[in-house]
């Protein structure tokens, strides 16, 4: 209701003083920039000094310090640094209002595909980014193309289930991708597509190996891609499939250094396969970056990425045999107040750990006897 005043309220003005139609469309883009309430800021890094986080090329519209800007978000995207990707896609819009794929990637950087789904206000966040994306003239057709293949997700989300919205952004995904077969990213977003609408219970993971074939068919020419290495790892994260996905895992935490992310990511595979030296050295190194973001974030407590980075490394502790270190992240994780985002990987971890040291150890009483960790959210949003 009060968008809807505001956007009466700005339309009403224009035509009391005679703007163009142009000017009113700039006006009523601004507040619906305004109502997104984008995230802003530098781009953080706790790896390399130098930033990296891989490399790609993305054609857009838009002058030389536009596409710059872009392929850094668009880099952090891959690495699923969701919240940097909005701040540099953020700050293009800011100086460049029209440039319509800076819209695509505010949607694309809320939707987190192979996460939990996104909340109300991200999901509203991603459909006002669409609405401007639309509203502007100064697009190419592929352009076009990707931003109504990310607005299928966000299309009617009100009324349509997670799964069911993936199902749709896959079938977007594939279209666009048969119409701009030369185009790289174009398969790479497709394979991440037919990822997050592959069916848990499907145990032929036919989706899962459709994406591998495209990806691995591009992996050789472009080796130093963020998106296509990550997304390898997650194509094959299973226990049947591990074992493809380990040269990728291999590389990708020196492809993308300056993502947390990144230099977790790669222990999903190594625990698959048992892998524990490098899966605990994955994952210090995973958990000493998120510390490094919290405190350049201003994070009051611990952010999520290091809540996931210490449960697989307290897991290769105990599959090493060694209690002692286990118990320290267990101490450690009981030290903790605040957790910022409280999402579903944070609510799994905490009750995963303590889990995990007692069953492992075969600490019957103890398990009996265990609690939730009473944290800065309620248990009720995680059944």
């Amino acid at each position: 209701m009060k968008s809807a005043i505001m956007h009466a309220a700005c339309f009403l003005l224009l035509s009391l003083i005679g703007f163009s139609c142009k000017d009113k469309n700039a006006v009523a883009v601004a507040v619906l920039i305004k109502e997104m309430n984008l995230k802003r800021g530098g781009v953080i890094s706790c790896g390399s000094a130098d930033k990296e986080f891989g490399s790609l090329t993305f054609e857009i519209t838009g002058n030389q310090e536009v596409r710059k800007d872009f392929t850094l978000a668009l880099k952090l995207l891959h690495s699923f640094e969701y919240d940097e990707a909005e701040k540099v896609f953020a700050g293009i819009i800011d100086k460049y209002p029209q440039c319509a794929m800076a819209y695509w990637g505010v949607a694309m950087s809320n939707f987190h595909a192979l996460w939990a789904p996104p909340t109300e206000a991200e999901l509203e966040k991603g459909a006002k980014a669409i609405e401007i994306a639309n509203s502007i003239a100064e697009k190419s057709k592929r352009e076009s193309a990707y931003i109504a293949s990310i607005a299928s997700y966000y299309d009617n989300y009100e009324k349509t289930d997670h799964r069911s919205r993936c199902l749709q952004f896959e079938k977007a995904m594939e279209h666009l991708q048969a119409k701009y077969p030369a185009d790289k990213e174009a398969a790479i977003f497709y394979a991440l597509a037919l990822n997050a609408a592959a069916d848990p219970a499907d145990k032929s993971f036919a989706k899962q190996k459709k994406a591998g074939a495209i990806l691995n068919t591009l992996y050789p020419d472009q080796p130093n891609h963020p998106g296509i290495v990550h997304y390898i790892i997650h194509t094959y994260d299973a226990p049947e499939l591990a074992n493809m996905g380990l040269s990728a895992a291999r590389r990708y935490a020196s492809i993308a250094p300056s993502s947390a992310h990144a230099l977790h990511m790669p222990s999903h595979i190594f625990t698959r396969l048992g892998l524990w030296e490098e899966c605990v050295s994955s994952n210090l190194a995973s958990v000493n970056s998120a510390q490094c973001y919290a405190k350049s974030a201003g994070i009051k407590g611990q952010w999520d990425e290091e809540l996931h980075g210490l449960d697989y490394l307290m897991y290769a502790y105990l599959q090493r045999g060694q209690n002692d270190a286990a118990k320290k992240q267990l101490e450690y994780l009981d030290t903790m107040q605040e957790i910022y985002p409280a999402n579903f990987k944070v609510a799994y971890a905490l009750a995963a750990m303590p889990s995990r040291y007692v069953l492992e150890n075969k600490n019957w009483s103890k398990a009996v006897a265990l609690k939730l960790p009473q944290k800065n959210f309620s248990w009720e949003a995680f059944p």
